[in-house]
């Protein structure tokens, strides 16, 4: 091979960088590496740099969210574990995502990890866990850290179930857990996290919340919460719902609008990693002006503080937390396993459709297997370095599908970039200084993606004209939807998590405490409480009857039909 060869092959670089012209209708032709081929150094960086910008925006938002929402709490202080959370995220998806694409063989022909071009990273389905759980515990008195900490020890108990879930055939989990339960499951995840996400957009899902939290158990009481703290950003302190936090998370909404309308396919692929850029530099640019005459000030939206005060490198492990265990929090977590262990076999199925690979053999059986286990045996380890679990994104079956690669190697290349991301650590700096109003518009988008997702699963694999069918969607959506829009109908823990309204708990044992708690978080997660539903339904509902004419009942059954 010529150095051109191993450096940069043939790729046609031209077709994946030029904008889309909307009412062009020329083809594009470009070169399909197969799952297996190996890739030319610098095409294969490239590649993977565009599956790990694809997954970024994704992948930072738990330990963003957790961090600052849950463990954080107002005012905002520790800025510091959050960037390290950051960063330790990025390393954890990368090393898993690494293992996951180079496949270990393992004795009696199992494997650990798919062999193909599957990227592993943060998931979204254990946040609303996360958030409540840490919640309850600090309504008693613990400390953030320590919230965390004992989360994390759950994290590894639990994940030993999906362990399990690796060695069961994947035609009798999907019998297990059919389209209408995992489709139900992964709506009411989109739905939960977009009212979050909504919240940063308005300015911040703290200060959103603050008067609602501290002083609503009032409410009833003859006496009115009082408004809520400021939202900030850098200098700037204004109101939940201004309209400069409105504006500046709007203006990422628009750039995702313009990606779409006149990318290119690169472009396409990592849109959300531009448009929160674009955010962040608008906000970078923008001042907040008020005052008259000596009065007259302009505050700015971004600051250095946070970028300066970040080390210039870390690694996993640089903060610990006190690994504890949290009883309430394990039926939850055990759905949330079942939740990725369904969500991973259909992820691993699209990444062989876009790769071209066929169905149906002992090599999809096996990625299937080692996935799973990959999974499972990633959340264990990453929650061993502080971080929070880990699941197979599904967002990179489109950049395989527009990059026309499927190489393996690209996404041991994506590994490598999320890890040289997160030791730099001035970039988590970087992110942890963009304002919420901002991150909001980001994973506003970012979330209600996952609601589509779960909707793409009822359409494709639900008859919504069977009455059966639509009953279970209605009663299932109806109180998990319900839950997420009304979240203290059941966790009314505002004052401690002793006196919520739907079970007082003043006088009980621990034990007791630990089993109310453990249903409160269940009944207060909406994609538990609807998992559950769904799955219930789907056992004990007889199929709708089957439906035949006069003439077809007089004509009986034909000629060797099977009439049992």
């Amino acid at each position: 091979m010529s150095a051109k060869d191993m450096l940069v092959g043939n790729m046609d670089f031209a077709s994946l960088c030029m904008p889309t012209v909307p009412w062009s209708t020329a083809e594009r032709k470009m070169t399909f590496y197969p799952a297996h081929k190996k890739m030319p150094i610098v095409t294969a960086a490239i590649m993977g740099l565009q599956h790990a910008f694809a997954m970024l925006g994704g992948l930072i938002t738990p330990p963003y969210v957790v961090m600052r929402f849950a463990v954080g709490g107002f005012p905002f202080k520790n800025v510091d574990q959050q960037q390290y959370a950051i960063a330790c995220a990025l390393i954890v998806s990368g090393l898993c995502t690494i293992m996951n694409c180079i496949q270990i063989p393992l004795p009696m022909g199992y494997k650990l990890g798919t062999g193909v071009l599957s990227v592993v990273g943060t998931s979204f389905t254990f946040l609303p866990i996360f958030e409540a759980a840490i919640q309850l515990m600090k309504a008693d008195g613990e400390s953030g850290s320590d919230a965390y900490g004992r989360m994390l020890g759950t994290i590894m108990v639990c994940s030993f179930l999906e362990i399990f879930l690796s060695f069961i055939p994947p035609a009798q989990l999907k019998k297990a857990f059919p389209p209408i339960v995992s489709g139900v499951t992964v709506m009411l995840i989109g739905a939960a996290l977009t009212g979050t996400g909504m919240k940063y957009w308005g300015g911040g899902a703290v200060c959103a919340d603050m008067a609602w939290k501290t002083h609503g158990q009032l409410i009833g009481k003859g006496v009115s919460p009082v408004p809520s703290p400021g939202c900030t950003a850098g200098e700037v302190t204004l109101n939940f719902g201004s309209p400069q936090w409105v504006g500046l998370g709007f203006s990422v909404l628009c750039m995702l609008l313009l990606v779409e309308l006149f990318g290119s396919p690169f472009m396409k692929n990592c849109n959300v990693v531009i448009a929160l850029l674009f955010g962040y530099m608008i906000a970078g640019v923008s001042q907040y002006c008020d005052g008259e005459g000596y009065n007259y000030k302009c505050l700015d939206y971004v600051t250095e503080d946070k970028i300066k005060s970040a080390d210039d490198a870390t690694f996993m492990w640089v903060e610990t937390f006190d690994i504890g265990f949290y009883g309430p929090a394990v039926f939850p977590v055990l759905i949330a396993f079942i939740v990725t262990t369904v969500e991973t076999i259909g992820d691993i199925r699209a990444t062989y459709d876009a790769s071209g690979l066929e169905l149906d053999t002992d090599e999809y059986s096996s990625s299937i297997q080692g996935g799973l286990l990959s999974d499972g045996v990633c959340s264990f380890f990453s929650a061993i370095a502080t971080s929070m679990p880990n699941t197979t994104f599904s967002q990179n079956n489109g950049v395989i599908t527009m990059t026309k690669c499927a190489s393996r190697y690209a996404g041991v290349a994506c590994g490598c970039w999320l890890i040289f991301m997160g030791v730099i650590a001035k970039i988590s700096g970087i992110i942890s200084s963009i304002p919420d109003a901002v991150i909001g518009g980001m994973t506003t988008f970012l979330f209600c993606n996952v609601f589509v997702s779960g909707l793409s699963v009822i359409a494709n694999g639900v008859d919504l004209t069977s009455r059966r069918n639509r009953f279970i969607l209605a009663v299932s959506l109806g109180i998990g939807l319900g839950v997420a829009m009304v979240p203290y109908i059941f966790a009314d823990f505002r004052a401690s998590s002793y006196t919520a309204e739907f079970w007082p708990c003043t006088d009980c044992s621990d034990g007791d405490k630990g089993l109310r708690n453990g249903i409160i978080i269940f009944l207060s997660t909406p994609y538990c409480i609807g998992c559950a539903l769904s799955m219930l339904l789907h056992f004990i509902l007889p199929q709708d009857p089957i439906i035949v004419t006069e003439e077809e009942e007089e004509e009986g059954p034909s000629k060797g039909e099977d009439t049992a």
